[in-house]
């Protein structure tokens, strides 16, 4: 068993003030168990493993509900399962993070029909994972939890190649790309977020070059993220050492999300001919 249990322990114990300059959850090694306010203990690590492991997940859509260390908080997800998957025959896993991540419709993890799936057919035959974001932005303290422990999880009980691993969104799930991709570089072999505007400038001026390549493609036409200043953090990040391919989608604007596919489908290319290879 892998050595992630830090990715499950209970939020209670690990809130701390979000830093832009070191936002990684500093997780405790150890699970304590604490008690709820009915008297209770709260559910341990085995259990969230094991009710991961109990999900019967067929080929094509699963959608599932998962009850984290925190008693009464639940991560639900879509998850999509390529077909012939084995011990021989592990897939890639793609991580999609859905736009407006602050609408509270709970079922935003549910829509991979007009972009991601379509983006990836007959490219790239992987799992995708979808989680809902709970109306809280990606880079929250809980989300990155969420993330994080799917990933262990999926890891851990799925046929998953572990080297081919990335992380991609629209939007708000755009921004979250880029942030996963600069703050857990060694979680994913590489980012494409889309439709973004996502500053990697730190507080204190300096710029990290990214360590894992990027595909970022933007709208030539957004109203609500302009070229202009999705293309200008792009180009101060470049200069910073990151390996980033910036491809603008012409006559595109923000919401014309479904219209994305075919340059979604020159991203998976550029993964399976570039960064795979």
């Amino acid at each position: 068993m892998k050595r992630f249990n830090i990715l499950f322990i209970t939020i209670i114990l690990i809130i701390n003030l979000w830093n832009c300059n070191n936002p990684n959850i500093n997780f405790q090694e150890d699970l304590v168990e604490e008690e709820n306010s009915n008297g209770n203990t709260s559910r341990t690590v085995d259990d969230v493993r094991q009710d991961f492991q109990d999900f019967d997940l067929q080929p094509g859509i699963n959608d599932v509900s998962l009850e984290s260390t925190t008693e009464g908080l639940f991560w639900n997800f879509r998850v999509i399962v390529p077909e012939g998957t084995g011990i021989s025959n592990k897939k890639p896993l793609i991580f999609s993070l859905h736009g407006g991540a602050q609408n509270i419709n709970p079922e935003a993890h549910k829509s991979t029909d007009c972009l991601i799936s379509p983006g990836l057919n007959d490219i790239i035959d992987a799992y995708i994972i979808s989680p809902n974001s709970n109306a809280k932005l990606w880079y929250d303290q809980n989300n990155q939890i969420q993330i994080l422990a799917l990933l262990d999880l999926a890891s851990s009980y799925l046929y998953v190649n572990t080297n081919k691993i990335v992380i991609t969104g629209y939007s708000d799930g755009g921004n979250g790309s880029w942030f996963y991709s600069q703050y857990y570089p060694n979680k994913f072999s590489a980012a494409i977020p889309m439709a973004t505007s996502y500053n990697t400038i730190k507080n204190n001026g300096i710029i990290d070059p990214i360590e894992i390549p990027l595909y970022v493609i933007h709208g030539a036409n957004d109203e609500l993220f302009p070229l202009e200043t999705t293309q200008s953090y792009v180009n101060k990040s470049i200069e910073a050492g990151s390996d980033i391919q910036f491809v603008i989608a012409k006559d595109l604007d923000h919401y014309q999300v479904c219209d994305y596919v075919p340059y979604l489908r020159d991203a998976a290319q550029w993964l399976v001919n570039t960064v795979w290879d």
